[in-house]
């Protein structure tokens, strides 16, 4: 099971049309227009604060009120620290997820395990974040040492990210050192005034959605020859007999260097490239630029 998607959020605010809009929509290949994606991406960042834990959404329906809805979801993370003690009486599982958003900040290309237990490396965890994934609190992207369609007989088990299943979760987890997350906190984030790079809750949202879909989650990264940082490609789909790459923005875009850079390496086996952001639904050339909210349809 995994916690309510977008359309199952918007449903249970009594909006039963939305999702069939947006569908059709993407089928057409046209845009919305700036006023209706600046209303339609205030909703979805509303679902990526409540998250679609049923008891939070639940409270949050019942409140309208971040900071009991955020109560809900903090109970839920201690409800997720006592079971990991089950798994692992160590606490090395319950440091490890509590990590994932200040790992995910940092944007390495991996989990950077050592940071979090000293002494320990991937290889030494491997069974732990495989019950952690098993719990379901929790999603795993692995490196793809070939990215090509069998994605899944080349995953690397050292080199991996580290999400979780849920993005409201994921939210309360960003603050977990205040304690309660501030209505005005929940407030500026809402309305995208928040001054702070959400680049990681967009992608712990994408790869909510894309797990929620039935895909597995992989990533790529590879030298930039140029300067001493990596192209990165966030998540690689299989489809058909070749991959889409899928590179996250947290607002607008001004270039896209890692498909770029991806495209001309592997041209021959990419059969769609998107970029996922924040505004209106367009192309760039053959790169198709979708809202974050339209992922669903992939």
């Amino acid at each position: 099971m995994y916690p309510m998607d977008y359309e199952e959020f918007l449903w249970a605010r009594g909006d039963n049309t939305t999702t069939g809009l947006i569908k059709k929509v993407f089928d057409s290949g046209k845009s919305l227009g700036d006023e209706m994606n600046r209303k339609l991406m205030r909703d979805f960042r509303l679902y990526m604060l409540v998250g679609g834990m049923p008891q939070a959404v639940d409270e949050y329906l019942r409140t309208n009120n971040f900071r009991k809805t955020d109560l809900v979801k903090r109970d839920i993370l201690k409800l997720y620290q006592d079971d990991f003690m089950k798994i692992d009486p160590t606490g090395k599982a319950s440091l490890l997820f509590q990590a994932i958003p200040a790992q995910l900040n940092k944007n390495a290309s991996r989990y950077q395990v050592s940071g979090v237990l000293a002494n320990e490396r991937a290889e030494s965890v491997l069974e732990l974040i495989s019950q952690m994934k098993e719990s379901r609190t929790v999603l795993v992207s692995y490196y793809a040492n070939d990215p090509n369609a069998g994605m899944s007989g080349s995953r690397n088990l050292t080199r991996f990210k580290m999400f979780l299943a849920d993005t409201g979760l994921f939210t309360t987890l960003m603050f977990q050192d205040r304690d309660f997350t501030e209505n005005v906190i929940y407030d500026r984030l809402l309305n995208d005034r928040s001054g702070l790079n959400l680049g990681y809750l967009y992608e712990n949202a994408v790869a909510q959605i894309l797990a929620a879909n039935g895909n597995e989650l992989f990533y790529y990264t590879f030298p930039n020859e140029a300067t001493r940082h990596n192209y990165e490609i966030d998540f690689l789909l299989s489809r058909k007999n070749k991959i889409c790459p899928i590179e996250v923005k947290s607002s607008g875009y001004k270039t896209h260097a890692s498909l770029d850079a991806f495209s001309e390496k592997y041209s021959e086996r990419i059969l769609r490239k998107y970029l996922v952001y924040t505004k209106d639904y367009r192309k760039d050339k053959d790169i198709f630029c979708l809202p974050v909210y339209m992922l669903q349809f992939l």
